[in-house]
């Protein structure tokens, strides 16, 4: 079900920067009543495969228990899959649900990944198919599949690029922490600077930092605008925001520089100037201190421009 949570975090996202909800989440049953994991459980599809007259994108789910027993189990819904790709829709495989693909016919010719552990055996009986094991995720002609484990998120964060856009895409992986190759999830904040407590002068000195980050700012500055001694200021925000007036300022210069990294083209210089820095080195330091990551290695890493 985590296919589903995705695209509805997908709708949420885009309905919070101003567009319409994209996608219709369903789940598709023979049958009103499913059984799953031996009959130890039941699941209650949204809609019947007879029901579905036109769908743009099919996942498959992982098959639970014997691959070979578990595709022969769920044989019927194949030709439904192969009727529905002959029509128009994108189908795509999540780890083990690679064999109920290639057992479609659909794969014949085209590239697929799959469990590692299951990789021999798929060669076994699906010979036709080019088995790259090696692949996280592959995408050809409409079909999609993962590897195993978790990098089903991979190809779910693919194909919500895909359907979406970079940004989003961005987005989606922040807020579910994916990254697969980092063990510490600070290239995913997205600061957003605690606002739920009452001090309106700090609220109105956080909304100006936000709304000033490329200025030269200080604690000295911003405790002037609003009229308090510096002592008081920064006690009373850091008890708000949990943050130090200089931790919450580079926080906020940091995710603007973040954004211009992940969506422009500009160089680290100038992006470094456009939020406030003037100095590339204490920039860097705070950039890899708050992310984990140089600005090279991020921008390397989010902008595909």
């Amino acid at each position: 079900m985590d296919s589903a949570y995705v695209f509805e975090k997908v709708n949420e996202l885009l309905k919070e920067s101003g567009k319409a909800s994209l996608f219709k989440i369903q789940l598709v049953g023979f049958t009103e009543d499913v059984k799953f994991n031996s009959g130890k459980y039941i699941i209650k599809p949204d809609v019947v495969f007879e029901d579905v007259k036109k769908t743009d994108l099919i996942i498959i789910p992982s098959l639970a228990g014997h691959v070979n027993s578990a595709t022969y189990l769920n044989k019927d819904c194949c030709m439904w899959i192969a009727d529905a790709y002959k029509n128009g829709s994108e189908v795509a495989s999540l780890c083990t649900g690679a064999f109920l693909l290639a057992f479609t016919g659909i794969l014949n010719g085209k590239q697929c990944t799959t469990h590692w552990a299951y990789a021999n055996e798929f060669r076994y009986f699906y010979p036709a198919v080019t088995l790259v094991d090696e692949k996280v995720i592959t995408d050809q002609d409409g079909l999609y599949s993962s590897a195993g484990s978790n990098a089903y998120w991979n190809l779910l964060l693919h194909l919500v690029e895909k359907y979406t856009n970079r940004e989003i895409a961005i987005h989606t992986a922040k807020y579910f922490v994916i990254d697969l190759d980092k063990n510490n999830q600070s290239a995913f904040i997205i600061f957003q600077g605690l606002k739920d407590h009452d001090d309106e002068a700090i609220l109105n000195a956080q909304k100006f930092i936000e709304q000033n980050y490329a200025e030269k700012l200080t604690v000295d500055l911003v405790a002037d605008k609003f009229h308090i001694t510096k002592r008081t200021f920064e006690r009373r925000f850091k008890k708000a925001t949990r943050n130090t007036v200089a931790e919450y300022i580079q926080r906020v210069k940091i995710e603007a520089a973040k954004k211009q990294l992940e969506m422009g083209r500009k160089t680290i210089n100038e992006i470094m100037y456009d939020v406030g820095y003037s100095d590339i080195q204490a920039f860097r330091e705070v950039f890899k201190r708050i992310t984990g990551m140089t600005p090279v290695d991020y921008r390397n890493k989010y902008n595909k421009n």
